[in-house]
């Protein structure tokens, strides 16, 4: 009887520390609100808040005449896409919000996707708000920046995808430049499709 004590005992410490993990495959790093949007996309199509609503979706943020960060992240998200169709991954959006709204039309946005080998159906590149506005979206539900550069055409603005749940609440941000953790980004969009 003694001797069972213990097994009993181990037993069930791993059946808890198994379920335990099983609710915990996700890990964010963030917890924002995105806030309420109805912008334009490359097709020239209204987009908002609402059409996202139920889905996942991965955001960053770019504009076409940049010449440093946007096209290695953009070019980024093109491998992210093949990754998760690899991986048998269909629920998903990824939205590209321009931080230089003022020469970004719809139109510059489609020639400028057109540069990479993209699934074009599941990419919204947004637009048409001030450049005030894409600052606070950026601020507020991001919690980076899309601030012009003084003297210069280049607009500052932050380097990180953002992965967006269900609900339209930002969940955890990865980096977009470099050293991209492809495998963590499926695997966490694999995990908030089950939620």
């Amino acid at each position: 009887m003694n001797a069972k004590k213990p097994l009993a005992i181990i037993f069930f410490v791993l059946l808890f520390t198994m379920t335990g993990c099983s609710k915990d495959q996700f890990q964010g790093n963030m917890n924002e609100k995105v806030q309420n949007f109805s912008y334009v996309n490359q097709n020239n199509q209204k987009v908002s808040l609402k059409d996202l609503k139920g889905k996942v979706w991965i955001a960053d943020f770019i504009f076409t005449n940049c010449k440093t960060v946007c096209p290695p992240m953009t070019y980024h998200l093109t491998q992210l896409q093949k990754k998760l169709k690899k991986a048998g991954v269909q629920d998903y959006t990824i939205v590209s919000f321009s931080v230089d709204p003022a020469k970004d039309t719809p139109q510059k946005l489609k020639e400028y996707i057109h540069k990479f080998d993209a699934d074009e159906s599941r990419w919204q590149l947004l637009t048409g708000y001030s450049q005030k506005e894409i600052q606070k979206l950026a601020e507020k539900s991001f919690k980076t920046i899309a601030v012009p550069q003084p003297n210069s055409d280049q607009i500052m603005h932050g380097t990180s995808f953002y992965l967006v749940d269900k609900s339209g609440i930002v969940v955890k941000s990865y980096s977009g430049n470099q050293d991209v953790p492809f495998d963590e980004m499926v695997k966490d969009i694999k995990a908030l499709n089950k939620m």
